[in-house]
This record gives structure tokens, sequence and C-alpha cells, in this order.
């Protein structure tokens, strides 16, 4: 019974191929819960303990600790290996949370300045430790094994998504923010003892051996292979260009609910109710689709339909637009990007070297999502009013998506040759 399931939502995968990507996926499961979780309640924490006018600040504060952390995060990959390296990160992150809880548990201890650091955590969190877990999966797969198992490992993520969410929409008023952050801290220590597990029942490939004989590089080494190799800009481009769109969208739909529903608690569900039907959406595609379109067209086609896709969306909501078309429109966008896009871009990263895994991919993670934000907010600055940003707007990133489609088609046919030719990124 097992195997039909298993043929049929994955294709050829064998048994031990499913208990390799199997135990992944609950790995992720309980990185993107965690962070899904914290991630629901880091604006709602900053603006009880610092205030709302503070908002924008810690924007910019996050940006310039991040660069920051990826500047020592970089050190460490020359340090450690993949596996300390996970041990530590994993375990300076659940400690801060923990500390962070039993801070909040105190109000005698918890002063409007355990905001900063909080915002900081939570933000860096999704920069780091899951840019981090992808480039460990890549670094011990290869590209024919992860055509076929990351679909799985997307799959165990959405389902953590939507766990994380429904977590705070349940225990919210009963857990409070102290026991909110402290769960979060304790399903970030079950990350190294699922890594632990794995490594002592699956072994390396040649690529990470062959890597691990390189020396040490800088701590800009990921930035200057970013700035020098095409196919690494070529996937900064399909990985993170969606968000300006996204934050287009994102601003007519928030604006359009305010309107609507005027009152904070109504928005605020109509936004937890976005989040479920995106991580529901992902999880569904992830679970009967993702593997069947990769499998079925290829890495290159499906790299080209996703921004196809948001084209027809843009234009949808132009032509049609109001609450629940932005609402509609907004789900595909988020959704398909985890469950479709997302794998596919993290699959690219399987011919490349240790450097590229852990140090470029840090930066094009996390410099380069809110970078591609920034342009978006750039445009919907430009055009508060909703009338003029889908006249305008809309033209702009349909030029936007209009770049990207080919971008899409050249970096897809790099990796089949790079895949072909038995080469590496370096």
């Amino acid at each position: 019974m097992l195997s039909k399931i298993k043929r049929t939502l994955w294709g050829d995968v064998s048994m031990e191929e499913f208990k390799h990507f199997g135990l992944l996926s609950a790995t992720f499961f309980f990185v993107v819960g965690a962070y899904w979780m914290l991630r629901g309640l880091k604006n709602a924490f900053f603006m009880h303990l610092v205030g709302p006018d503070f908002l924008p600040l810690a924007k910019v504060v996050s940006i310039i600790s991040l660069i920051t952390i990826l500047i020592f995060y970089n050190k460490l990959v020359d340090l450690l290996d993949k596996t300390k390296l996970i041990y530590l990160m994993t375990g300076i992150y659940g400690t801060s949370y923990l500390l962070m809880a039993i801070c909040l548990g105190n109000p005698s201890w918890a002063g409007s300045w355990i905001g900063w650091p909080l915002y900081v955590l939570i933000e860096s969190f999704g920069s780091i430790v899951i840019p981090l877990f992808w480039a460990y999966v890549a670094s011990v797969t290869d590209v024919t094994k992860a055509k076929k198992g990351y679909p799985i490992i997307v799959s165990g993520a959405q389902l953590g998504s939507m766990l994380g969410c429904l977590t705070v929409m349940t225990f919210a008023d009963t857990l409070g923010a102290p026991g909110l952050v402290g769960i979060g801290g304790l399903l970030v220590f079950a990350i190294p003892v699922l890594i632990y597990t794995f490594n002592k029942t699956h072994v390396a490939t040649a690529i990470e051996q062959k890597d691990s004989k390189k020396k040490p590089t800088g701590i800009l080494e990921g930035l200057r292979l970013l700035l020098s190799k095409p196919y690494l800009m070529g996937i900064l481009v399909v990985s993170t260009v969606y968000e300006i769109v996204a934050t287009v969208l994102d601003f007519m739909m928030n604006k359009s609910a305010f309107q609507i529903y005027g009152s904070l608690e109504e928005v605020a569900k109509f936004l937890a109710t976005f989040g479920l039907f995106v991580n529901a959406l992902s999880f569904v595609f992830a679970l009967l689709g993702t593997s069947f379109f990769i499998r079925r067209f290829g890495l290159t086609k499906c790299l080209v339909a996703y921004p196809t896709m948001i084209a027809v969306l843009v234009v949808a909501v132009w032509w049609m637009p109001g609450l629940w078309v932005f609402f509609g429109a907004q789900v595909a966008l988020k959704g398909l990007s985890y469950a479709l896009n997302n794998p596919c871009k993290e699959i690219m990263y399987v011919p490349t070297s240790k450097d590229v895994k852990y140090k470029a991919k840090s930066w094009i993670e996390a410099q380069g999502g809110r970078s591609a934000k920034a342009l978006g907010s750039v445009i919907t600055g430009s055009f508060p009013v909703i009338a003029d940003l889908l006249c305008y707007g809309s033209m702009i990133c349909l030029g936007v998506i209009a770049a990207w489609i080919p971008i899409a088609y050249l970096v897809g046919s790099k990796n089949q040759s790079l895949v072909d030719n038995n080469e590496i990124i370096e």
C-alpha cells in the first residue's frame, strides 16, 4: 500500500531514497514550523514591546544586523564542517529563543529593549537557518535524486508551516508570548537531533567529499562568487525577483482589507486566513504536483512556467481588481513559490561547490530577497493610490517578468549542461 502511494505521488523513488528524504522532510518540518510560528508574531511582539512607530527603524536595524551575522556565518563556514555548522547555528537560535522566553515571562526583566533582539532573531532565522538546511541537503544529494526527493522535503515543510500558523491562532491567548517563543526554541533544538540521526544512517555524496578538500576562503567569498558567476546571478533572479510582484500585490491586498474591514481584529483574522490558504495550497501542490511537474516537464520548463503564471495573475488583477482577486492572486503566487519555484531553485545549487552552497547562497537568500522587497516597496510608495498602482505598477511588474522569463530559461539550460558534463560551479 505504501509503495503504491509513494509511486503515485513521487514516481520511481526507492524505499531507501524515501527514508532518506523522509528524514530530511521531518527535519525541515521543524525548521519551517518554528519559523512560521514566530514569524506571525514578530511584528505583534515588537509593536507591543517597543511601539508601532519604530517598525520602519526595526527593518533597517535588521538589515544592518543581518550583514554582520552573514559575515560571522561565512567565517564559520571555513572553520566548521557542514554538520557542526548546523549544530552551532541551531544551538545559538534555540538557546536565544529560550532565553527570550524566560525574559518575557519575567516582566521585571523584559523592558522594551527586548523587542529589538527578538525582532532580529526572528528575521535572521529565516535568512540563515533555512538556506543552511538547503545547503546541507544539496551537499549530500545528487541531481537525479534531488528531482525525486525535494518535493518530499517540501511536503513536510508546508505541513510544518500550517501547524505553526495554527499553533499561534489556537494557543496565543493561553500560552502568551513567553510560551510561544519557548516552543519555538524547543522546535529549533529538534533540528540538530534529526540531522545527527540522518548522519548516522546516510553517507555524503562525492560532491561533499570533493569540496571538503578545498582550502578555507575569505568571509566575502560568497559575495565575490555571486558577482562574478553569471549562473549564480541567474539563480539570484529566479530566487528573489518574484518578491517585487508579491510586494505590490500584498500592498493592494492589505490596503483593500483595511478599507473594507477597518478594525485591527478583523484585518488580523483576514491575514491569518490568507496565511492558512497559502500554506494549504503549498502543501497540496507539494504533495500532488511538484514531483509530477519536475519529472514530467523538467527543471527548465518549471522555472519558466512560474513567472509565466505570475504574468497571468498580474493581468487578472488589473482586469478585475478587488479584495478577493488580490487574495487569490497572492495565494497562488506565494503558494506556488513555496511548492514549485523554491524546490526548482534549490536543485540548481546541487552542481556547485561548498562555497557556493553555504556562502554565495546565504547572500542570495538573505540580501537578495530583501532587495527585491525594497524595490517592490519603491513601486508601491510611488503609487500609493490603488487605481494608479493597478495601472502603472502592473506595467512595471510585467516588464520585470518579461526580463525574468529568458533568464529562467538560460539558467535552467545551464544547469542541465552542468549535470550532463558532470561539472560544478566553484
